[in-house]
């Protein structure tokens, strides 16, 4: 009845309703957060090898360090104790006669060898191309000259490098029954010379030469400590895999 007191006039001033949209804020007001984060583009992040560059650039100098320290460390440190064999690694010999470097290094294992350290001793190196003796040979007879029995050196002299001549010893040892041996060499030298040793399945210990016309802390010997670095990170992918 009260629809048809209304006019058509009256009808037009009525108030439109309207649903409000299943999609609209109303419904959903935290709908607007969402859609602002979509709208936002996507951070680029930096490609992975730029990653293990930046990675890289910052460990290898601090590796270098560290093996320099190392290195620098065990030149200065004497291990010597009672072995089963003192091991003199090779120098430069002039045909048949030690270099002053290769003296030293001879004279060294010799007071360790009358002061009871070991009843063997090991020289090693083999023979430059033009040269007619070995370096082995020349330690051999330069101990010899100096009373050590023949019977108490054995010889390795067949290595160019010192990996080489540390395998050799490593095959010379097992022959002899020896396990633990005291490296005698330049300082600087020392540490590679150990890790070859232990990789050999060796027991190493180490004793700096001295005497060696290759002063400590001298221009020289840092030159030899670097080549010795780089000689060590060369071994690293031997030693770890």
């Amino acid at each position: 009845m009260l629809r048809t007191m209304l006019t058509t006039r009256d009808t037009d001033r009525l108030p439109t309703i309207t649903r409000p949209s299943r999609s609209s804020s109303y419904e959903n007001p935290s709908l607007d957060g969402y859609t602002d984060l979509a709208r936002r583009p996507e951070r680029k992040r930096a490609p992975r090898w730029m990653a293990l560059l930046l990675f890289l650039v910052a460990v290898i100098p601090v590796l270098i360090l560290a093996i320099m320290g190392m290195v620098y460390w065990q030149a200065r440190t004497d291990e010597a104790r009672e072995v089963d064999a003192i091991v003199v690694l090779g120098a430069a010999q002039y045909n048949g006669r030690p270099s002053a470097v290769l003296s030293a290094r001879l004279d060294h294992a010799l007071g360790l060898y009358r002061n009871g350290y070991a009843p063997v001793i090991i020289v090693t190196g083999g023979r430059a191309p033009g040269d007619a003796y070995t370096e082995a040979g020349t330690s051999e007879q330069y101990l010899l000259d100096r009373g050590v029995p023949p019977d108490a050196i054995l010889m390795e002299d067949e290595g160019r490098d010192t990996l080489q001549s540390m395998e050799g010893v490593a095959a010379v040892a097992d022959g002899a029954g020896i396990q633990r041996v005291l490296i005698v060499s330049d300082g600087f030298h020392l540490f590679r010379a150990e890790l070859m040793a232990r990789d050999l399945g060796l027991t190493p210990f180490s004793s700096p030469a001295t005497g060696s016309p290759i002063e400590p802390w001298s221009g020289e010997e840092f030159s030899y400590v670097i080549r010795e670095t780089g000689g060590v990170i060369v071994l690293l992918p031997r030693l770890l895999f």
